[in-house]
């Protein structure tokens, strides 16, 4: 990471203080440093474990449901309120997975800032953060999931909640590389791969602040991976190996050389495979 410059007095509203990520000036204590870290690997490998789980489980029903079939017997297809949630909670969860291990370059230089700034409780801070771009992800993740269901009531996706027609999964494919190589994705990715020039223009003070930073945050890298998380109602949503495919990609997008780069080629790759399917 590069060294931070001073944050401007219309960012923060008083003195700017210095704040870097590196060895000068304010440095965020290592203890801090390891709790962040910590923290997020933990979440991210239980959202993990969760959705092994729930993979699991998931070809149990299945299974059920194709020999129930076999022997004619009524397979109740309904959705209910309950089905609903636990949708939402699925795919909050595969977000939050997702989206984790990428996510920390920008929490590790908020919580530098805030060190640097003389906060205290650095941490707790830095959770809140958190806490404004998980709930950015969780609106999409309602959205996702409200969407699953209209999919699946126009008898589109499979059991496996993946696109039944080649056409639709191919054209899916096509609009989400196409997205990849836009304006507006290469705007939205520069401000994920440049967390100190984020945090000057985006500011705000206390616990409060701190969630309107990480939820700004989350607006933007939801504009940036968000057609690639449509994707998955082509793959199939729990097809766990598109999961961690994607999840790597947005993480060399992210933090890798050539991010915008790899943006473009991957979207290059995905419109080919598009017309593939098509065709």
């Amino acid at each position: 990471m590069r060294d931070a410059a001073n944050l401007p007095d219309s960012a923060i509203g008083s003195a700017p203080q210095p704040v870097t990520t590196g060895s000068t000036q304010a440095k965020l204590p290592r203890r801090d440093t390891l709790l962040i870290l910590v923290s997020i690997a933990l979440i991210t490998a239980l959202a993990w474990l969760y959705l092994i789980h729930l993979d699991r489980q998931m070809a149990r029903n299945m299974a059920q449901d194709q020999m129930m079939a076999a022997m004619g017997m009524p397979i109740n297809g309904a959705w209910t309120l309950a089905d609903l949630f636990f949708s939402l909670v699925m795919w909050a969860v595969m977000m939050v997975g997702m989206m984790g291990p990428s996510a920390a370059p920008m929490v590790l230089v908020f919580a530098a800032a805030q060190s640097g700034r003389g906060g205290r409780r650095v941490s707790l801070s830095a959770g809140s953060f958190g806490l404004g771009y998980v709930f950015v992800w969780t609106v999409f993740s309602a959205g996702a999931a409200v969407s699953q269901l209209a999919l699946q009531k126009m008898a589109v996706l499979s059991s496996a909640m993946a696109a039944l027609s080649p056409r639709i999964g191919g054209a899916v494919l096509i609009a989400a590389g196409l997205y990849q190589m836009t304006p507006w994705k290469d705007a939205c990715l520069t401000h994920c791969r440049s967390p100190l020039s984020f945090l000057m223009t985006h500011w705000r003070d206390g616990r409060w602040g701190a969630f309107q930073i990480g939820a700004r945050h989350g607006v933007y890298c939801l504009g940036c991976c968000w057609a690639l998380m449509i994707i998955l109602f082509v793959s199939g949503v729990m097809n766990l190996v598109w999961v961690a495919g994607l999840a790597a990609l947005v993480l060399l997008e992210k933090v890798a050389p050539y991010g915008t780069d790899i943006a473009r080629v991957s979207g290059a790759a995905l419109a080919v495979y598009g017309i593939v399917l098509i065709v």
